[in-house]
C-alpha cells in the first residue's frame, strides 16, 4: 500500500515540474555557482579590519632603496692546493721502514721512509764507475801537462787530456745528484765517495713543511719509482673553500672581496677572501665555482666538510626592499604580500622575490612605488582571510 501511494506521488512531481517548465518557470541556460566560487577562492576579494585590529598592523612603504646584497651559497672544503702535496716515492723497492704517521707534523727534508732499491746500488756503480774514469783522466792530463812543458808533446795533445779530464769531472757531478734525487742521505754519499761500504737504501723525504695527513703505504710494500703515493702532506694553516654561485649572482663577485664562512662545527664565521672564480660553470648545476681562501682557525675546517658561505657584494644596487616578515606563501608556495587598501582593507599582491639583504627581501616585480605593504601582522591577516 505505501509503495503505491510513493509512486502516485512521484509521479505527480514530474507532472507539475514539466508544467513549470512548459510556462517558463525552468531557465533555459541554468547558473554555474561552484565556477563563481572556485575563481573567488584563486583571486581573494579584499579583506577588511576592524579599528582595534587594524592598530596592531604595521604598514611600510615600498620605495625605491640603495642596497648592497650578501650573496649566500653553499661550499666543501679542500686542503690549499698550493701548501699540500702527495709524496711518491723516488725509487723503487720494498719500503723497510716507514717513520711517518698520520697527523705527525714534519719540516721540509725529514726522512718519513726508508727503501730498499736496486736503484740506489746502480746509481752507487755508476758513480764510482765515475769516479774511477776522472782519476785515470787527472792521471793522463798531469803527464801531458808535464810532457808539454819539456817540448815532448804537441798543444793539440794537450788539449785533448784536459778536454777528458773536465768532462770525466763533470760525470762525476752527475752520479752525485743522481743518488741524491733518489733521496740518498749525505752521510752514505761521503762514505761511497770516500770507499766506504753503505747500506742501499734510499729515503723518502718530506718536501714541505706540513701535517701528514695520509699514509699509503706500510712496511715490505713494494714501491715503483714515480708512481706510488707514500703520503699525503698537507699545510692546515690555511684552507681552500670551493663554493657554487649561481650566474644571476656571480656579477656581485669578485677577487678579494671578503666571505663569511659558516659550519655547524662553530658557532662564529671564518672570514676569509676570494682569490679565484672559475671560467667554467659545472655543466650539471650550471653553477660557477668561487674559490675562497680560508685561515684554519683551531683547525675547525677539514677537508670535504659541507660549509655555507656568504660573500658580501661591492656592488651598490638600486631596488625595493621589504620586511621577511612581509612575504606570504599561498597554496602553491608562490610569494605575495597584503597591501592596504581603503576603508582597512587588504589586498593580496603577487610579486617576484630577488636576493635576500639581511632581514630583507629584494622584491623584482609587483609593487608600485608609494605602495602600503603589511610589514607586522601579515600572518594574522592570512589566517582570518581563511576563516
Amino acid at each position: 500500500m505505501t509503495m503505491h501511494i510513493n509512486r502516485a506521488r512521484s509521479r505527480t512531481r514530474a507532472a507539475a515540474l514539466l508544467l513549470a517548465c512548459a510556462t517558463g518557470a525552468c531557465s533555459a541556460t541554468p547558473k554555474t555557482p561552484a565556477a563563481d566560487s572556485t575563481q573567488a577562492s584563486q583571486t581573494p576579494s579584499d579583506f577588511k579590519l576592524t579599528a582595534e585590529q587594524r592598530q596592531r598592523i604595521h604598514l611600510v612603504t615600498a620605495q625605491m632603496t640603495s642596497f648592497t646584497p650578501t650573496i649566500d651559497a653553499t661550499g666543501t672544503v679542500a686542503f690549499n692546493g698550493d701548501k699540500s702535496t702527495q709524496v711518491l716515492s723516488p725509487v723503487s723497492g720494498p719500503a723497510t721502514r716507514v717513520l711517518g704517521d698520520v697527523g705527525m707534523n714534519v719540516s721540509a727534508g725529514q726522512p718519513l721512509a726508508y727503501v730498499s732499491s736496486p736503484d740506489f746500488a746502480s746509481a752507487v756503480a755508476d758513480y764510482r764507475k765515475a769516479q774511477t774514469a776522472y782519476r785515470q783522466a787527472k792521471l793522463v792530463a798531469d803527464r801531458d801537462s808535464a810532457l808539454f812543458k819539456n817540448d815532448a808533446l804537441a798543444r793539440a795533445d794537450l788539449e785533448q787530456a784536459q778536454s777528458d779530464l773536465a768532462a770525466s769531472d763533470a760525470d762525476v757531478e752527475s752520479a752525485v745528484e743522481a743518488m741524491k734525487a733518489l733521496g740518498v742521505e749525505n752521510a752514505q754519499i761521503d762514505a761511497v765517495k770516500q770507499g766506504r761500504a753503505a747500506s742501499f737504501q734510499a729515503i723518502i723525504r718530506s718536501p714541505i713543511n706540513g701535517t701528514i695527513v695520509e699514509k699509503l703505504i706500510s712496511v715490505g710494500q713494494l714501491l715503483a719509482a714515480g708512481s706510488t703515493p707514500a703520503f699525503t702532506i698537507a699545510d692546515l694553516s690555511t684552507m681552500w673553500v670551493n663554493a657554487n654561485v649561481y650566474a644571476s649572482d656571480i656579477g656581485d663577485v669578485s677577487v678579494g672581496q671578503p666571505a663569511s664562512i659558516l659550519t655547524d662545527a662553530t658557532a662564529t664565521a671564518l672570514l676569509g677572501k676570494v682569490d679565484y672564480i672559475a671560467s667554467l660553470a659545472d655543466p650539471g648545476t650550471k653553477a660557477v665555482s668561487v674559490r675562497i681562501l680560508a685561515p684554519n682557525v683551531n683547525h675547525v675546517l677539514r677537508r670535504d666538510m659541507f660549509v655555507r658561505v656568504q660573500i658580501k657584494s661591492r656592488i651598490v644596487h638600486q631596488g625595493v626592499l621589504l620586511p621577511v616578515s612581509s612575504v606570504m606563501r599561498d597554496e602553491d608556495n608562490l610569494p605575495f604580500v597584503f597591501v592596504a587598501v581603503a576603508n582597512n582593507g587588504f589586498a593580496r599582491r603577487r610579486i617576484e622575490l630577488g636576493a635576500r639583504v639581511g632581514d630583507n627581501y629584494q622584491i623584482k616585480s609587483g609593487l608600485s612605488n608609494g605602495d602600503q605593504v603589511v610589514a607586522e601582522g601579515a600572518l594574522f591577516i592570512q589566517f582570518a582571510e581563511s576563516q
